[in-house]
Formats: structure tokens, C-alpha cells, sequence
């Protein structure tokens, strides 16, 4: 997809993948990719006037979790920055990658199968009970185009206020307990506090102080 775009490639191109021999995440990380589960890609052209392109992750958050939710005999809920939890396990993945004025967006969903041995839980839409036509990665895709569809309206034509707004409801509640790997490696623990104007998590630490957070691994305690 970053291939197509830097060819000019026009918005709203969906790809996807039956699997991946090389299926990554965030930071490089592998993600194991077999035939049964969701991986696709869109493509976004930024326009003047957009709000930040790094919150369209919270464009594909609400989109993701609208998807997974119905279909979850647990409570889906979103983690900042791009993951899908159900009762606490990841089910769902979004990666940001950007060339120029294009924003690639990806995201991964366990439907059938889910990776074993990690260092976190897991789950998959299988394995909450979502089985028929509806939880095929097929009509799932086209369901996500949909809901994304909406949310890119909303966030293009009224800023990222209500798409905030929306992730809030269905994120990690206030004070939820979590641990923060930056990237220079520092771990900062707190709670969960709220998403500033910007998409940025803000912690609450145990002395009363806050601390936005730009990037790093959330580790729910």
C-alpha cells in the first residue's frame, strides 16, 4: 500500500491480505499472520484542514471496536494507542505508516485464530463466540470499510473533538492502573487520566502530577 501511494494512488483504496509471510505491528514487532484472520490496509490523503494525521488511529479505534463489539460475548474496550481488548485480551491491532501526504493505515484482526505464548493475553472473535457469514474476514472487511468510512467524515468535517469523545466511552475507564514503556526505555506508572486536544494519553501519577504520553508500550496493571 505505501508502494501504490507513492505511485498516486488515490484515497480509499482497501488491501487485504489473506496472510502475511511477513505481517508486522508496531515497532517491528512479528504478527503471526494465518489464513482465517483480517488483515487489510486504507489509504488516507491528507488535505489541508485535517486534524493531525497521527489521530486518525482513533478514527480506526472507533471504527475497529464498532466492528468487534457486537460480534464479543466479552466487553470490548480500546487501549491507547491502537489496541482492541476484550475482558482485558488484545484482539485487534491498528499500525500508522506515512509517506508524504498519504497516511497508511493497517489493522489486524484475530477472527479464527489467535497467537499462542505471548508475554500478554490474547483472544480472537472465535474464541468469544462470533461464528456465521457476519464474522468471516470477508464481510467483516467490508462492514470496517463502512465504519471507518463514517468516522473519516466525522474527524474531516468536524475536527477530532467528537471522535475523542467517542473513543473516551468505550476506552480504559478513569483511573485504570497501567505501566508505560517509553521508548528511551523509562517505565512511568499512574493512571489512566483522559486524551488531551492532540490524541495524547495523559497519566495521573501517584503524587497527584499528570504526564502527557506521546508514545510507549501500556501495560494494563
Amino acid at each position: 500500500m505505501l508502494a501504490l501511494a507513492e505511485q498516486g494512488e488515490t484515497e480509499g483504496l482497501w488491501l487485504r491480505a489473506k496472510r502475511q509471510s511477513g505481517g508486522r505491528g508496531r515497532l517491528g514487532r512479528a504478527w503471526e499472520s494465518p489464513v482465517g484472520n483480517l488483515y487489510c490496509s486504507t489509504l488516507i490523503r491528507l488535505q489541508p484542514g485535517d486534524p493531525m494525521a497521527h489521530t486518525l488511529a482513533l478514527v480506526a479505534a472507533n471504527a475497529v471496536h464498532a466492528l468487534v463489539a457486537p460480534l464479543c460475548a466479552g466487553q470490548a474496550r480500546i487501549k491507547w494507542p491502537n489496541d482492541i481488548l476484550v475482558d482485558g485480551a488484545k484482539i485487534a491491532g491498528i499500525l500508522l505508516e506515512r509517506t508524504g501526504d498519504a497516511v497508511v493505515v493497517g489493522i489486524g484482526i484475530n477472527v479464527t485464530h489467535f497467537p499462542q505464548g505471548l508475554d500478554r493475553p490474547v483472544t480472537s472473535l472465535a474464541a468469544q463466540g462470533a461464528d456465521g457469514e457476519g464474522a468471516d474476514a470477508t464481510a467483516l472487511l467490508e462492514r470496517l470499510a463502512q465504519l471507518f468510512g463514517h468516522w473519516l467524515a466525522i474527524w474531516r468535517a468536524q475536527g477530532l473533538d467528537p471522535v475523542r469523545t467517542h473513543w473516551l466511552l468505550n476506552a480504559h475507564p478513569t483511573g485504570t492502573p497501567m505501566r508505560v514503556v517509553q521508548p528511551d526505555g523509562d517505565v512511568v506508572e499512574g493512571g489512566f487520566g483522559t486524551l488531551d486536544s492532540q490524541g495524547m494519553l495523559i497519566l495521573r501519577l501517584a503524587n497527584g502530577d499528570t504526564r502527557a504520553i506521546h508514545a510507549g508500550d501500556i501495560f494494563l496493571i
